[in-house]
């Protein structure tokens, strides 16, 4: 079964930028999407970019477009999302997610790297 493993969380100001990465190991699998999530405490996860593997397009939520991009690697499952601009309100645990070809929602999900900005 395959796995996913963030890296790049930490601590930093506002403004400053940070750069999330994302591997996938082991039984690895055809992807329909990779994506960031993000949970900030007493809130819902939501989705915050994500990426469609057939043709690369990207989707953004609302409230970091123009400042977070995602991209993959050219080759294996790999996804990064560079934040730029990084605002107080961005404060949470970042979770890479997978969804399978033919599965109807994100079914494999990373531990979780938090992110935290300070004002």
């Amino acid at each position: 079964q395959a796995q996913l493993v963030e890296s790049g969380g930490g601590l930093v100001q506002a403004g400053e930028s940070l750069r999330l990465s994302c591997s996938a190991s082991g039984r690895t699998f055809s992807t329909h999407a990779m994506g960031w999530f993000r949970q900030a405490p007493g809130k819902d996860r939501e989705l915050v970019a994500r990426i469609r593997w057939s043709n690369g397009e990207p989707y953004y939520a609302d409230s970091v477009k123009g400042r977070f991009s995602i991209s993959r690697a050219r080759a294996g499952h790999t996804i990064y999302l560079q934040m730029n601009s990084l605002k107080s309100e961005d404060t949470a645990v970042y979770y890479c997610a997978a969804q399978r070809v033919g599965a109807a929602s994100y079914d494999t999900w990373g531990q979780g790297t938090q992110v935290t900005v300070s004002a």
